[in-house]
């Protein structure tokens, strides 16, 4: 096993602190039958596909065609290989958390290969990494850093098919219209007030420390596709910081997707 494929292994074998998920959707209590086929079900079915998602990580998302609508993602990943990682996405870390999308992760070396008209829907990463605003709570400083070094310069193809809420509240009862395509914030001052505050306080996570302790990695940062795709779109003001810069050549210059394709 490579050190890389290690330090994913551990991800999911730490103890998180418990964050809260939107409210429960609309429905009955389970029937007892129901209850008897889930335990018999536990017992003698397979749950392998499950069973690989051994990456947790936490980040945050706004919808590419209303960057307003931002949520905290909470990521539980297979790494299939060392260029293609698929993941789920929850609204939180408990029991009780809502399933409300998906995202596939690749490398820089996979995106080459993406016809010009793809890369619409995929966000880049950098930023993520350097700001601090991605984590894997739970693991050891060198592990994350070495997981976080992984990533640079990748990017990520996130559909939300359930609007479960955000930091003001509110949120569908259940998952409703089509789906969402999720973006990456790429400059400071792009995420609302409080989003990121809140999510290090009910992680134990200081981003503001990240930040800082990942400064070496800037050096590996290659400019990257829809770092300016939202440009514009944020009410205050935003600055770039070092490492995240907007590259040009072969990126999509039109559309803003925001619905699954037909």
């Amino acid at each position: 096993m490579s050190a890389r494929r290690l330090v994913f292994s551990l991800a999911l074998l730490v103890v998180t602190l418990p964050v809260l998920a939107a409210d429960k959707p609309p429905g009955e209590k389970a029937s007892t039958t129901t209850k008897v086929l889930k335990a018999g079900a536990a017992v003698l079915q397979s749950n392998a596909p499950v069973k690989q998602l051994d990456i947790y990580l936490v980040g945050f998302h706004p919808m590419k065609a209303d960057p307003s609508h931002q949520m905290e993602a909470h990521h539980y990943c297979k790494q299939v290989n060392e260029d293609f990682a698929q993941c789920v996405l929850f609204d939180g870390n408990s029991a009780s958390a809502n399933m409300n999308g998906i995202e596939y992760i690749i490398s820089e070396r996979l995106f080459e290969t993406l016809p010009v008209e793809e890369r619409l829907y995929w966000h880049p990463h950098n930023y993520e990494i350097l700001s601090g605003q991605l984590v894997a709570p739970g693991l050891p400083n060198v592990a994350e850093h070495k997981l976080m070094e992984g990533k640079m310069n990748s990017y990520g193809k996130t559909w939300h098919v359930w609007m479960t809420g955000t930091q003001e509240g509110g949120g569908d009862k259940l998952p409703l219209g089509e789906p969402h395509l999720a973006w990456s914030f790429n400059h400071d001052g792009e995420d609302q007030p409080g989003l990121v505050e809140a999510r290090d306080k009910k992680s134990g996570v200081s981003t503001a420390e990240l930040k800082k302790n990942r400064q070496d990695l800037a050096a590996k940062a290659k400019p990257q596709c829809g770092v300016d795709s939202l440009q514009g779109r944020f009410p205050g003001s935003t600055t770039p910081i070092e490492g995240v810069t907007a590259r040009s050549e072969n990126c999509p210059k039109d559309g803003e997707p925001a619905k699954a394709p037909r």
